[in-house]
């Protein structure tokens, strides 16, 4: 809603400017909808002024109404679509702007930066020690080791199974012993059923990745050098007894058969390793990364033999899904000089970064990542996470990579597109004080910031478009794309860094990451 000085202003703007509507909205900034200055000039040319009290028309949706749509929204999984489809009103947008009128915690949003700091296994096993023993708060050891608390509680249960942390869990109230004996024997009976369940199920589904058989075959009719490999590839998580008696193979069988498959398949180890790394790096190792990988676990391989093992094993990358987009609305300020003019290449940290916004659309609304890269490595220094594109997301993201620059000297080169976020007053003032230099792209130009564009193709090849959101919420999606940046900065190879992840490689140059 405008006041009636803005009005009023933007009225005698357009006269001026002879009823030019493009050259008032460019100078101002406002109005955004089309026809609005038009109304405002036809009143001032009719009562030679404006009213100074709008005149609100009948909402078209009663309190009731937007109530009762919030309500089933949050009560019915979080979906817009589904909220929309039962409801028959309103629209997937409108629906949104209630839930963040009505709802405003709903709005998730997550901001991190790249610290690079690495912990020895010894260390964080000294720390959970300390997490367990302690007499005094989990706050405190956070504080007197160095970490946060959630680092600390997320190192327990990497290091911990999840029935010793429910034994260290203290109880208030105690059950009989009576009744304690016959919840033991019952939580025992459902977890003995539960695991058969879940053999049954991953025979099942390695019958079907391995063997290609169909999902209802029954194991017992395999062969048994089939029953073999299946055992071979469920031994990690299952005992091997446990797997024998299920697929009805005698013990003497299934030592005969894998001897025979190790003499008739020199590279079965290497297999289980290619299967083991493409299932840990998100599904996206084409044959050049898988090759670097095996070459830090000491299998050394030729690239040919590592594409013909990936080929036979159907370890195959998403490709890539094409599409034309565009969201250029015209110039609402003056443009900086594009001073980045596609060279993307760095010879030191910190001397030019990358950011841009990109949209994910999952059926439970959209998410919106903004992060900052460095083109000396691509390293991703801060990001920012949210479910609205607004000066919040692109503001919180440059304050997190502001922290990062240690040395007071250092002045990056911020190139980003011609968005409006990146013409706003905070983005400005942060800018500035920071003494930081602007860069934006060209118009229409998507190559003029190729390296940022690519790490979005990148996150969505590997990420995104590969799997099946319809379950995820909003919030669990935002976690799923933390984790991935994080792995992107501390574990995934790039053979441009020499077969390194791009905190390895700082490591590996003495810089601080």
């Amino acid at each position: 809603m405008y006041s009636y000085e803005d009005r009023i202003r933007a009225v005698r703007l357009y006269i001026k400017l002879g009823k030019s509507l493009a050259a008032t909205v460019r100078q101002l900034g406002y109005p955004s909808a089309t026809g609005t200055l038009e109304r405002w000039h036809h009143a001032y040319e009719q009562y030679l002024d404006l009213p100074r009290d709008r005149i609100c028309s009948k909402p078209k949706y009663s309190v009731k109404q937007k109530k009762a749509a919030t309500d089933y929204y949050l009560s019915q999984g979080q979906f817009l679509s589904a909220t929309v489809t039962a409801l028959g009103y309103p629209g997937a947008v409108t629906l949104a702007g209630w839930l963040d009128e009505l709802n405003p915690a709903r709005k998730k949003r997550l901001t991190g930066k790249a610290t690079g700091v690495r912990h020895a296994y010894e260390f964080k096993q000294h720390a959970v020690v300390d997490l367990c023993s302690r007499q005094e708060s989990a706050q405190a050891v956070a504080q007197r080791i160095g970490v946060s608390r959630t680092t600390l509680y997320n190192w327990q249960k990497r290091l911990l199974s999840l029935e010793v942390i429910a034994t260290m869990k203290q109880r208030n109230d105690p059950p009989l012993p009576s009744e304690r004996a016959d919840l033991e024997k019952e939580v025992e009976s459902l977890r003995r059923d539960i695991r058969k369940l879940q053999l049954e199920h991953d025979i099942l589904k390695k019958a079907n990745e391995l063997l290609k058989k169909g999902v209802g075959v029954d194991p017992h009719l395999l062969t048994n050098r089939e029953k073999t490999l299946l055992i071979d590839a469920l031994k990690q998580t299952y005992a091997l007894p446990e797997l024998l008696s299920e697929l009805g193979l005698a013990r003497n069988s299934y030592f005969y058969h894998r001897a025979r498959l190790r003499v008739s398949d020199k590279f079965a180890d290497v297999r289980v390793a290619v299967a083991d790394l493409f299932k840990l790096n998100h599904n996206c190792y084409g044959y050049r990364r898988m090759r670097a990988a095996l070459a830090r676990q000491q299998i050394l391989i030729s690239e040919k033999v590592v594409r013909r093992l990936m080929r036979q094993e159907c370890r195959v990358v998403a490709c890539a899904r094409r599409r034309r987009y565009a969201s250029y609305l015209g110039e609402i300020s003056p443009a900086p000089e594009n001073l980045i003019n596609r060279n993307f290449q760095a010879t030191a940290p910190n001397e030019k970064w990358l950011t841009e916004i990109t949209e994910f659309h999952i059926p439970a609304g959209k998410v919106y990542l903004s992060p900052m890269i460095d083109c000396f490595d691509g390293l991703v220094i801060s990001w920012s996470i949210g479910t609205s594109p607004d000066a919040d997301l692109v503001n919180t993201m440059l304050d997190a990579a502001v922290e990062t620059v240690a040395n007071s000297e250092e002045r990056p080169i911020v190139h980003s597109d011609r968005g409006c976020h990146y013409r706003w007053p905070g983005w400005l003032s942060r800018i500035r004080d920071a003494q930081l230099m602007r860069s934006m792209s060209r118009k229409a130009r998507s190559p003029d910031n190729a390296a940022c564009e690519g790490f979005f193709g990148r996150l969505k090849t590997e990420l995104f478009y590969p799997r099946d959101w319809k379950t995820t919420t909003i919030a669990e999606f935002i976690a799923v794309v933390d984790l991935y940046i994080h792995w992107y900065n501390e574990k995934r190879i790039k053979i441009s860094l020499g077969s390194l992840s791009p905190i390895e490689y700082r490591e590996s140059l003495g810089l601080r990451a």
